[in-house]
């Protein structure tokens, strides 16, 4: 780890500090390229968008640039730090949005004292970007911002803790059943952690299909049942009436564990007790809710997926949030919908089940690679990506239209 702490370092600080850099995409080398770019050339587009303002996708890069836009309390898996210590991270973004998807970003870090200015600012901010990619706010205030943002403005708007992971996850998940023989709407279903991630992941599979009785919720306080007076809204909407209290206690005859909480907190016991072909998705970051090593060990029937990519099956945010936008841009969709995300999840999900390409096991260095318990979800550097997940989003948000 100390190595990767000097490395990390080391990467984000030269040979220029950042991840990122604005540059110019049309010629400013001469006279009559100044006249163009601004005065008095820039006149007529400023003009144009007055008279218009869907001129604005004609003449500037609106329809190309997101917003990733933070107040950095919800920090990957180190907590709230502040909107400055955040930057990294949403310079990451940055780069992924661009690798990945082509699409420009503008990293904004916002200190703001309460959720109704954080509101505020992104709404005043807004008309510079084509959509707003909310990112590390903490729940329950990101499921009041996301829904305020939504309600005002005429752009996407897409936290990605919740729908990035939840689109994923849904892909993975979709075929790990396939996999291991079992069926989306008998499951039972265990989910640790009922925050941003977890509450949207539950709730896209619902609208896949998902038995929501058959889902247990566990906090950091145990089971999230109807007894307990200590719920939030958002929790409340899948207490169950059960006398589980804890999560050894849920974890019993469990079909699918789905983790989104943080490291450590599953035991082999807890896999043990689970049913005949278990299907476990331990996704904290960076150190998993059980290692795959620890699973293996417990069943040789389980079927294993991780945020980490070193391991197989890894669920990755990447393979969602670039394509989801890179559609929803070519549609010039107003909001990302969840037939949206819906089709993004089952597009990923038809693409596992082809045969990979050769660049893809060259870029893992792989003799092979097909669809099965170590391959259930695409790799992040599928060339075919960009092509199939953006197109099945623009196909359902016309479809909506």
């Amino acid at each position: 780890m100390t190595d990767l702490k000097s490395r990390a370092l080391a990467y984000h600080e030269f040979p220029t500090p950042g991840k990122i850099s604005v540059e110019s995409s049309k010629p400013c080398a001469t006279q009559a390229d100044l006249s163009l770019a601004y005065t008095p050339g820039v006149a007529e587009p400023v003009r144009a968008i007055a008279e218009d303002p869907a001129n604005a996708y004609r003449y500037t890069n609106k329809g190309n640039l997101v917003a990733v836009i933070t107040d950095g309390t919800a920090i990957l898996g180190l907590g709230n730090l502040g909107p400055l210590a955040s930057k990294p991270v949403m310079e990451g973004k940055g780069i992924l949005f661009k690798r990945f998807a082509g699409i420009d970003v503008f990293d904004i870090e916002v200190a703001a004292p309460s959720v109704e200015s954080f509101i505020e600012t992104v709404v005043n901010i807004a008309p510079t970007f084509g959509g707003i990619n909310l990112e590390d706010i903490a729940a329950p205030h990101c499921f009041e911002i996301e829904a305020a943002l939504k309600a005002r403005l005429d752009i996407p708007v897409f936290h990605d803790d919740q729908h990035g992971t939840a689109v994923v996850m849904c892909a993975g998940l979709l075929n790990a059943l396939e996999v291991q023989d079992k069926r989306l709407d008998e499951i039972r279903l265990v989910c640790l952690g009922a925050g941003a991630a977890g509450l949207a992941c539950m709730r896209l599979l619902i609208a896949m299909g998902g038995n929501k009785a058959n889902m247990t919720l566990v906090d950091s306080k145990g089971v999230i049942h109807s007894g307990r007076s200590d719920l939030n809204t958002h929790k409340q909407e899948f207490a169950r009436t059960t006398e589980q209290r804890t999560l050894a206690e849920a974890m019993m005859d469990a079909d699918v564990f789905i983790g989104v909480s943080g490291p450590n907190l599953v035991t082999q016991a807890m896999v043990k007790s689970m049913a005949a072909r278990p299907i476990l998705f331990a996704m904290a970051n960076p150190d998993p809710e059980i290692n795959p090593a620890e699973v293996h060990a417990a069943r040789d029937d389980a079927l294993m997926a991780t945020g980490r990519s070193d391991y197989p099956n890894q669920v990755n945010n990447v393979l969602g949030f670039p394509y989801i936008f890179r559609g929803t841009f070519e549609a010039r969709a107003r909001a990302i919908t969840q037939p949206m995300m819906i089709a993004a999840a089952k597009a990923l999900a038809a693409l596992a089940r082809e045969p990979v390409p050769a660049e893809v096991l060259v870029a893992y260095n792989l003799d092979s690679l097909a669809f099965g318990r170590d391959y259930i979800i695409p790799k992040p550097f599928d060339p075919r990506l960009i092509e199939r997940i953006p197109n099945a989003v623009a196909a359902a948000a016309r479809a909506s239209t």
